[in-house]
């Protein structure tokens, strides 16, 4: 804090190449308070398009590998073959943390791949024992007008992180990605990758209008049950939605599409006696806050009531088998605390929330936005900063992360 009278102290301008220490440098300050606590963030992003290439050379098909390299030689653009409109990438613009846009910050030079450093910084900052990865870009394959190339690029993806990426640290954890447009691709990868142990649990991409009661997907959800993982629905952004293309603003759009797939998805997987067909299958909802979820209980619950001859399959209310699922705490919704506590009570959050970042994205939270929460107590902060992750995803118990005075000691000036 500056002295009373004393000038002010500029402060240096966070840009694309910014050390990710010195972003998060409160951060680590504030986990020095937490050096008892076991962490884990559930939601953190690889920011692939760096890496494009690499994911380019381990495509299967010479065709596809050829016309996704062409898009760099020919175009000198670097995300050949996916579906992203770079023009209408708004979420890091107007002066925000822009780290998800691809940091550009200089590393040391160590024998790990640089995403694996990247990731180390970030652990270490955050004050995170483990962390689990999602891709980026590849949010919104499931909007691709080409089955095969979500298929293909999925392949390549996932033998990526297995072979490449999370090998190099016992703190980095992945998902499968798993193409869901194409089922026999899901069921391919699920037995290849089931018995990794880096691979924690699978996730579906929720942009995407497929629905998850489909017959089509009986036989991959039994596989993923039998495996004892979780499966993790990952929501995101569609501006290109039909519905979506009536709002204006991208804040707007912002404000309802993450929630909007988590909706359809959660409403059709309860009303269809899902978690009755696979009771053992356990379910993780990422990266669409926590709001939706008391309104959603409230909505089938009504409805159920009224209409129960079309949900036979049901043997309880939605919300009950919805309080049983797990869901990741970002964007963590704290302007009305009084809401805030009637939506962790309606979920039990003591036990089913689980924390998460969602770094680099611009909008990420610390684990702070854990702790400063008034109505919890000590046991929930630490059940949701960890304890829960570990029953979800079977990670030991365990400390993996320096303290937090070591990091900023490697650090010096930086406050």
């Amino acid at each position: 804090m500056t002295a009373p009278g004393a000038p002010f102290r500029d402060l240096a301008e966070i840009t694309v190449a910014s050390d990710t220490r010195d972003v998060l440098s409160h951060a680590t300050k504030q986990s020095e308070e937490l050096e008892d606590y076991f962490l884990v963030d559930i939601d953190a992003h690889v920011q692939e398009l760096q890496f494009w290439p690499e994911v380019l050379s381990l495509l299967d098909s010479d065709y596809y590998k050829q016309l996704g390299n062409s898009f760099a030689e020919i175009r000198g653009v670097g995300n050949g073959l996916l579906n992203t409109q770079p023009g209408m990438t708004f979420q890091d613009m107007g002066g925000r943390i822009p780290h998800q846009a691809g940091a550009r910050e200089k590393l040391d030079g160590s024998a790990s791949h640089k995403f694996v450093e990247l990731a180390r910084r970030a652990m270490d900052a955050l004050g995170v024992d483990y962390q689990i990865v999602f891709p980026t870009a590849m949010l919104t394959l499931g909007m691709h007008p080409v089955d095969e190339i979500e298929a293909e690029l999925s392949k390549a993806y996932n033998r990526w992180m297995c072979e490449r990426i999370l090998p190099q640290d016992p703190r980095v954890k992945g998902l499968l990605y798993l193409p869901f447009n194409t089922p026999e691709a899901c069921e391919e990868l699920v037995e290849k990758y089931a018995g990794d142990p880096n691979v924690i649990g699978f996730s579906v991409c929720s942009t995407r209008n497929k629905p998850v009661h489909h017959n089509s997907y009986m036989r991959l959800y039994r596989m993923i049950e039998e495996t004892g993982k979780p499966l993790a629905f990952h929501s995101g952004f569609n501006w290109s939605d039909p519905s979506f293309l009536q709002l204006n603003r991208f804040i707007s759009m912002h404000s309802i599409s993450f929630v909007h797939y988590s909706l359809i998805h959660m409403t059709n997987w309860i009303i269809n006696a899902l978690p009755e067909r696979f009771p053992k299958l356990k379910l993780v909802w990422v990266e669409s806050g926590l709001a939706w979820i008391p309104f959603l209980m409230q909505r089938l619950d009504h409805e159920y009531l009224m209409r129960t001859s079309e949900a036979p399959g049901l043997k309880k209310l939605p919300s009950e088998y919805m309080a049983d699922m797990f869901y990741t705490s970002q964007p963590l919704e704290r302007g009305n605390l009084k809401l805030l506590q009637s939506t962790f009570e309606a979920m039990k959050a003591e036990t089913q929330l689980l924390y998460a970042s969602d770094w680099p994205h611009w909008d990420f939270d610390t684990p702070s936005s854990i702790t400063t929460i008034p109505f919890l107590n000590e046991q929930t902060k630490r059940n949701i900063l960890g304890l829960n992750a570990a029953r979800v995803f079977n990670l030991e118990v365990k400390r993996m992360r320096p303290s937090a005075r070591d990091v900023l000691a490697a650090r010096p000036g930086v406050s």
